[in-house]
C-alpha cells in the first residue's frame, strides 16, 4: 500500500465525508431501497435498480476514503518559497520548443485547486519533477515518447 500525502484541511476534508458517508449516506441509500421494493416486482423496477447502482457507487467511493485515509501522511508546508519540486507545491514547467508555460500542483488528486491542475508525484511527469528547481530541464517517458520541460517556477 503507497503512501497518499495530504494537507491537514484535506485530510480533514475527506475525513468528513467519509463520516457523512457511512452515516447519514447509508441511511438515505437504504430507505430509498426500501421505498422502492415496496412498489413491487423487483425485476422491473427501475427505482430499485437506481438505488442498488448508488449504493454500489457510495460503497466503492467509502472503500477508496478508507483505504487513502489508512494509508495518508499528513504534509505540514511553511509558506515560504519552495527550492524544488516536492509533494505540496505548485510547479510552473514549460514545455521544449513552447513558449506557454503550464501551472500544476504536485499531490494527490484529492488536493484539487482551483485552476490548477493536478498531477501525481508518481506519475512519469511528477517523478521527472521531484527533486529539481528552477532553470533545471527534465526528461520523462511519455506514451508519445521523450518530453523535456522546463521548470520555470516552484510556489
Amino acid at each position: 500500500m503507497t503512501e497518499t500525502q495530504l494537507t491537514p484541511e484535506t485530510h480533514a476534508r475527506l475525513t468528513a465525508e467519509l463520516e457523512d458517508l457511512t452515516t447519514r449516506g447509508r441511511v438515505e441509500i437504504a430507505r430509498q431501497i426500501e421505498a422502492a421494493r415496496a412498489l413491487g416486482d423487483l425485476s422491473e423496477n427501475g427505482d430499485y435498480h437506481a438505488a442498488k447502482d448508488a449504493q454500489g457507487k457510495m460503497e466503492a467511493r467509502i472503500r477508496q476514503l478508507q483505504a487513502m485515509l489508512e494509508s495518508a501522511v499528513i504534509v505540514e508546508r511553511e509558506e515560504v518559497a519552495a527550492e524544488v519540486v516536492e509533494p505540496g507545491v505548485e510547479v510552473e514547467i514549460r514545455y521544449d520548443g513552447d513558449d506557454d508555460t503550464e501551472r500544476y500542483f504536485v499531490g494527490s488528486i484529492e488536493e484539487r485547486r482551483e485552476g490548477v491542475a493536478v498531477i501525481s508525484p508518481g506519475s512519469p511527469l511528477g517523478q521527472a519533477l521531484v527533486g529539481h528547481g528552477p532553470g533545471e530541464t527534465v526528461e520523462y517517458e511519455a506514451p508519445s515518447g521523450m518530453l523535456r520541460v522546463e521548470i520555470v517556477s516552484v510556489a
